[in-house]
């Protein structure tokens, strides 16, 4: 259909108003939608039949199933045993617990995929022992704050699948592998920036490197390490799909919780299925919600609109994806990264595609956008969940995440502007 103006103004209109006035973003996006239609004159069943259709995806199982296998291993005693793991392989280096911390979140990340989750388990951990061990407190809650974000890109990463469906065709197993060298280019990056403050503030190391110890840590945190294998090969090798993978990785989870690590019980499992339970529910509303807004992007022609402003503004590639970038760390601050995913990615994928970008690149250049902006102020939850940790106010740690977000940017435009960092592991793999 040809774009009608009244119905694009109305639409992005209402949903701006009310994500300024703090509606919550689910909501705020199910009464724009309602809005239009009602202005478009479609009746109320094909609102609901867009809801249904977008929540109708096979593929989109694998969300809670992912969540739930990354709730069962944070509870199942793998945090400390993957601490342990990173102490053996970085502990000798300068400014050691920093460089621990990061290589845990690592690993740490790819068994749960969220920043959230991260902060708050390593970061339990992680933080009192740095500050005993005489770091700086907004250092350490920084350090664990900014490295979280690297969970978001390694497989498996439930963003990464709502990625895959809000782009349409996109394979999972590639924008999975996508997000493999970011991830690792994120971890250098903040773990060079560590080393360089703590020779400058003279923060203690660890004992040398013992290829015994390494061995005995890596022995007790492979059955957790397991996780990410099971589903990395079972996508890769064709043994399973997406789905499929993440039912294997929740029936293992709990194996190994229950009975190699020993760390949960019966009556833990209805607390671990009510948390997974209220994470997919607000995912899955968002979802719903986001596919009848994604329809009517769709129908109203807005991304061809999109395309031809921020092509008739400039025809430079950089150009282009710089503003792209900076519109979605602006979103990322004020938006849930989920939702952002879901409503930008029908949008903005036909510019970058337009302009020779691969699908995947653009995933780990976006993961890594709104990853930044889950530690940004007013509304990044893992920046909430660092200061409840550190008791460290919000003013504070945004002041001292500031040496960070210049690294992490730094990171960001390394995917951006260098493309294999994202498509060599996926052609490698995938071909």
């Amino acid at each position: 259909m040809a774009a009608n103006p009244n119905a694009v103004f109305l639409l992005l209109a209402v949903f701006f108003f009310l994500i300024i006035i703090g509606v919550q973003i689910g909501i705020s996006v199910l009464i724009s939608s309602f809005i239009t239609c009602a202005y478009l004159g479609f009746p109320l069943q094909t609102m609901a039949m867009q809801v249904i259709k977008g929540l109708n995806v096979y593929t989109l199982m694998a969300v809670p199933l992912f969540i739930l296998a990354g709730e069962v291993m944070t509870r199942g005693g793998i945090t400390n045993r993957l601490v342990d793991l990173s102490n053996s392989l970085v502990g000798w280096i300068r400014g050691s617990l920093a460089q621990v911390n990061i290589v845990a979140s690592l690993f740490f990340g790819s068994i749960s995929g969220s920043s959230a989750a991260d902060t708050a388990s390593v970061g339990a951990m992680m933080i009192p022992l740095m500050e005993k061990d005489g770091y700086d407190t907004d250092f350490s809650t920084c350090v664990t704050m900014a490295s979280s974000v690297e969970g978001m890109l390694i497989p498996p990463s439930h963003n990464m699948i709502l990625f895959a469906l809000a782009a349409g065709g996109v394979s999972v197993g590639r924008v999975f592998m996508a997000g493999v060298v970011p991830g690792l280019v994120l971890a250098g990056v903040l773990a060079i920036y560590s080393y360089i403050i703590s020779v400058k503030r003279n923060y203690p190391k660890g004992d040398r490197f013992n290829p015994a110890h390494a061995a005995s840590s890596l022995f007790k945190a492979l059955p957790g390490l397991c996780t990410v294998l099971i589903v990395v090969i079972g996508v890769l090798g064709g043994l399973f799909t997406a789905t499929e993978a993440a039912a294997a990785a929740v029936v293992y989870a709990f194996i190994v919780g229950i009975f190699f690590y020993k760390e949960i019980t019966i009556r833990d499992i209805p607390e671990i299925l009510a948390k997974a339970l209220k994470t997919t529910c607000m995912i899955m509303f968002l979802i719903g919600s986001s596919s009848c807004f994604s329809w009517l992007v769709s129908y109203l022609n807005i991304a061809s609109i999109f395309t031809e402003w921020l092509t008739g503004l400039t025809n430079n590639p950089v150009i282009i994806l710089l503003l792209i970038n900076v519109f979605l760390l602006l979103c990322g601050m004020v938006m849930d990264m989920s939702a952002i995913i879901l409503i930008v990615t029908p949008i903005l994928l036909p510019i970058t595609q337009s302009i020779g970008m691969d699908a995947a690149h653009f995933c780990a250049m976006l993961i890594l956008n709104l990853g930044i902006g889950v530690i940004t102020p007013p509304v990044g939850n893992t920046l909430f969940i660092g200061s409840a940790i550190s008791g460290r106010s919000l003013g504070q740690l945004s002041k001292a995440m500031i040496p960070f977000y210049i690294m992490m940017f730094i990171a960001l435009m390394i995917v951006t502007f260098v493309p294999a960092v994202s498509t060599f592991l996926p052609n490698l793999l995938m071909a």
